[in-house]
């Protein structure tokens, strides 16, 4: 296999950005695993309040240009400049460039003059209305129409085989996609669940009805619905809890739903936190809700399951019909009533539950970073 001796990866946010989420981590554990390999890497992506223009960690030269929609003009004007021997990339002469679509791409093919890669974790048809009437249906068209054209000729990567067919229901060649799934992270040793691992029979000690939702905080996400559920059988389970873990710019608007629901004292919003604290609320839960409107893969789901709790989540959401398998690993529904109905289901069966988290803990277990850059390399080796 033939390793590109450079990379640069365009993505609108970063893991520190604080609106990043799954797809920017996918990025960066992909990136710092091609570090390890040798291979020179650079992400330009945008600046956020107290980041600096530009940093290395683990390995990986960050440059942050522009701000939330400006990013896009100034990542192709710093590689235009890049050519040009100006700006921080003079000199540089990646053998690979990976344009993340995150709803609509950067379009460096039109600039770069180097083989790209177009990194897609799901279609956002669905998300665009919440951008507003206008700005909505203009991403839409350049995501649906403009991309695909642009793009005809490069190389797609995406987190799942459902995702792939979004994609080549908006005319990609299906022979141009690769299905490269999300890798997980070992569980930091600090926040082990000191339970035994289950058989799949015996059920998971607690001492109270625990669910949790491990999300960033937007509209998308609906963890409305989350807390509807909470609403809806903390009348009869006045003992059940429900922890978010997460932040984001819907979290105001959260906390005042689960006020005009009486869930209060039922929920807590604990925000961002570190990854110690995130496994160690993972890893006491019984159940891991995701009622997300569109989904890639559901690196959450992934990340409850290692401490065998396992998610339930819509079917309609894409990639969650292939990262949680239904009545083995967890459960997917159609409605919110049925996610209520589900949810029920397992907090008053604790045999089930533990029985759906063993198998899926046992999933999780064949998911790595390192598998995950394997795939990469491989697309890559192929332009190189």
């Amino acid at each position: 296999m033939s390793i590109p001796g450079e990379v640069l990866l365009l993505c609108w946010r970063d893991t520190g950005h604080p609106q990043g989420g799954g797809s920017e981590r996918y990025l960066e554990r992909v990136a710092a695993d091609l570090v390890c390999r040798g291979v020179s890497v650079t992400l330009l992506t945008a600046g956020y309040p107290g980041a600096p223009s530009a940093e290395v960690r683990d390995g990986v030269r960050i440059l942050r240009r522009g701000g939330r929609l400006t990013v896009y003009p100034f990542a192709l004007m710093t590689i235009v400049a890049g050519r040009l021997g100006r700006g921080p990339l003079a000199g540089r002469r990646p053998d690979v460039v990976v344009d993340t679509q995150n709803g609509i791409p950067f379009f460096a093919t039109t600039v770069a003059g180097r083989p790209t890669i177009v990194l897609v974790h799901h279609c956002h048809r669905e998300q665009w209305p919440v951008a507003g009437t206008l700005l909505g249906r203009l991403g839409w068209w350049l995501e649906s129409k403009v991309s695909p054209r642009v793009h005809r000729e490069n190389r797609y990567i995406t987190v799942s085989t459902p995702s792939a067919g979004e994609l080549a229901a908006l005319g990609v060649d299906a022979e141009r996609i690769s299905v490269i799934r999300n890798g997980v992270d070992p569980v930091p040793s600090g926040s082990i669940d000191p339970t035994p691992p289950v058989d799949g029979s015996q059920p998971r000690p607690s001492s109270s009805a625990r669910l949790c939702v491990l999300s960033r905080l937007v509209p998308h996400k609906q963890v409305e619905h989350a807390l509807a559920a909470v609403a809806e059988l903390a009348p009869d389970r006045p003992d059940l809890h429900l922890d978010v873990i997460g932040d984001g710019w819907w979290a105001d608007r959260l906390r005042d739903r689960a006020a005009e629901l009486g869930v209060t004292d039922h929920v807590t919003f604990h925000g961002h936190v570190d990854e110690d604290r995130k496994h160690h609320l993972l890893a006491r839960a019984d159940v891991h809700l995701m009622p997300s409107r569109k989904e890639g893969w559901g690196l959450a789901v992934m990340e409850a399951a290692q401490h065998r709790v396992p998610t339930i989540g819509y079917r309609s959401s894409a990639g969650l019909a292939e990262s949680i398998d239904h009545e083995h690993t967890g459960l997917l529904v159609d409605s919110p009533d049925e996610l209520v109905s589900a949810t029920r289901k397992l907090i008053d069966n604790p045999d089930e539950a533990a029985r759906l988290g063993g198998h899926a803990q046992r999933k999780a277990a064949g998911y790595s970073w390192s598998a995950t850059t394997d795939g990469v390399l491989d697309v890559m080796s192929r332009l190189v």
